[in-house]
């Protein structure tokens, strides 16, 4: 009996040539199995079920979980109001480990003796699906033919040419990685460090230049309503969301970070609904949170983010942060209004029935109910104490050693 192997499969040239070489070379039953996040039509789904079968794998699942990703993940990211160096979503990152996880289930469910995955030696996905991996399913043998053979791209097609595969293996100019927390676009300007990439390079072009308003709906911190509509899967939300906005070139970056494996990366993406439900949350937050609440927040879901980002989902500290987070959100209701351009957006203001504006205490700058001006002058006078204190014994010790 051949050993069970599965593998994660996408449908490129990384995964069709691992289902040929593991069937054929290696000698496994491939199960193949693509974990759908949000990423893929229907009509692409099939062609990767007809592309699987077609490379003789025993077994294709399609495992759907945009739901899971969602709530195990991407509320998280919201809550947190998370962006890697300030500027990216996690699009990929919060992704791959999701998937790398689902495929490790899988696994472990069906009894496979090993489990393989296409990624090369040279970025992050290695690393988070090994991870996951080793967690889950830790007697498995993991093979990684692209990074185990050092395969040039020319190397994999030629091997597949031999083997009958004569499809044509187009090298796109830009690689392109779409989910539903936004989508990655690599190129030659990403190799660089002075380069921006050129318009045709994002996959939604601009096609609306007549400036729009959207509202957005939170709930407890999540983003429930778009413009009067409710939605039950916050998902559909988004996806609404990122239709309205992405014509107009909003959430457009490169982001230049830190790999896990140590060197400097940067990466192209267009990301609209992500960053806007992230600024209008913030925004909301701002007015219904004290001081404090935001400050450890912050701490707290830089270092969720950083976590995230390294494949460490399965730490369990993670658990910890996120129930904290949760917490943070118990009066992060009300609508955010948001102006949307080419090329930008900005949040015109926010309703809440927690807005901590209420001028019932007082109007910034103008008037106050709470207090009187002599409460400010005693005020003053102790929480400048300790400074004045310092500076006059400064002065003492600086003039006596003259």
């Amino acid at each position: 009996m051949r050993p069970k192997i599965v593998l994660a499969f996408s449908g490129g040239l990384d995964t069709s040539f691992c289902a040929k070489y593991l069937t054929e070379d290696r000698g496994y039953d491939v199960y193949s199995v693509l974990v759908d996040t949000g990423g893929f039509t229907a009509q692409e789904l099939e062609a990767v079920e007809a592309r699987a079968y077609s490379l003789g794998v025993v077994k294709h699942v399609t495992v759907s979980k945009t739901g899971d990703y969602y709530n195990k993940c991407l509320k998280y990211l919201v809550f947190g109001n998370i962006l890697k160096n300030n500027t990216y979503p996690l699009s990929v990152s919060a992704e791959r480990i999701f998937q790398a996880i689902a495929v490790g289930e899988y696994a472990r469910e069906i009894g496979a003796s090993a489990i393989a995955h296409g990624s090369t030696g040279a970025g992050n996905d290695q690393v988070r699906f090994d991870m996951a991996f080793r967690i889950l399913v830790p007697a498995a043998e993991i093979i990684t033919p692209i990074r185990d053979l050092r395969l040039s791209r020319e190397a994999e097609i030629e091997y597949l040419k031999a083997k009958g595969v004569n499809q044509e293996w187009h090298k796109a100019a830009y690689s392109i990685n779409k989910g539903l927390w936004g989508t990655s676009v690599g190129g030659k300007e990403t190799l660089t460090s002075d380069q921006y990439l050129p318009e045709n390079a994002f996959p939604t072009q601009v096609s609306k230049t007549d400036p729009e308003e959207v509202t957005l709906h939170f709930e407890k911190g999540e983003f429930k309503g778009l413009n009067g509509k409710t939605y039950d899967n916050p998902a559909e939300a988004i996806l609404a969301l990122s239709e309205i906005a992405a014509p107009f070139g909003i959430g457009r970056d490169i982001h230049v970070g830190d790999t896990i494996i140590g060197i400097k990366g940067r990466v192209g993406f267009e990301a609209a609904a992500p960053l806007i439900i992230i600024k209008a949350h913030h925004t909301l937050e701002k007015h219904v949170l004290s001081e404090q609440q935001l400050y450890w927040k912050e701490q707290l879901a830089n270092w969720y983010g950083s976590l995230l980002h390294k494949g460490q989902f399965l730490e369990p500290v993670m658990r910890n942060i996120e129930t904290f987070l949760t917490d943070t959100q118990t009066h992060v209701t009300g609508q955010v209004r948001v102006h949307l351009a080419p090329y930008r957006f900005h949040v015109m203001g926010i309703e809440s029935p927690f807005d901590l504006m209420s001028p019932v205490f007082g109007s910034y700058g103008e008037m106050n109910n709470a207090w009187t001006g002599d409460d400010v002058r005693g005020f003053s006078k102790i929480v400048s104490n300790q400074v004045m204190i310092y500076q006059k014994i400064q002065e003492r010790a600086e003039g006596g050693s003259e």
